[in-house]
């Protein structure tokens, strides 16, 4: 079993769709080892997304990340990383396919509902950024 990081972002949790997007995770069987809700610092953001600090959208990324609470989880599944990519969407929800979580949520490149690790290596980092060996179920 592969695990993956999963974030609920500002935006949909403002809007009210963690419910639903739980409930589409749960319904392509994945299991969910770790779930809480938290309100992100600016440096909490920062040190999370310190990979793009280079990036021109780091500081905007970050403001946005830090502007309300978020959901993260933790999910666990045959090929969860691709599976919950797949389910996600391209990050450009305009760009999105069909049925994807951006697609039907999203709002921009950067309000786009949902993050997620791009492999074992990022997810295990993202894992324990997010989640103490205490607070995962078995």
């Amino acid at each position: 079993m592969e695990r993956t990081l999963a974030i609920i972002k500002p935006d949909a949790v403002k809007r009210g769709l963690s419910g639903e997007i739980l409930r589409q995770i749960e319904a392509k069987s994945f299991t969910v080892r770790g779930l809480k809700m938290l309100h992100l610092t600016r440096g909490q953001a920062e040190r999370f997304y310190e990979v793009h600090k280079a990036r021109p959208f780091f500081d905007s990324l970050c403001r946005y990340m830090s502007s309300g609470p978020v959901i993260v989880a933790l999910l666990e599944g045959e090929r969860a990383i691709e599976r919950w990519r797949e389910l996600m969407g391209a990050t450009d929800p305009a760009k999105a396919a069909a049925g994807t979580l951006r697609k039907q949520f999203g709002a921009n490149i950067e309000q786009n509902v949902v993050h997620g690790s791009d492999g074992p290596e990022t997810a295990a980092r993202e894992i324990s950024f997010f989640f103490g060996e205490l607070e995962l179920a078995d």
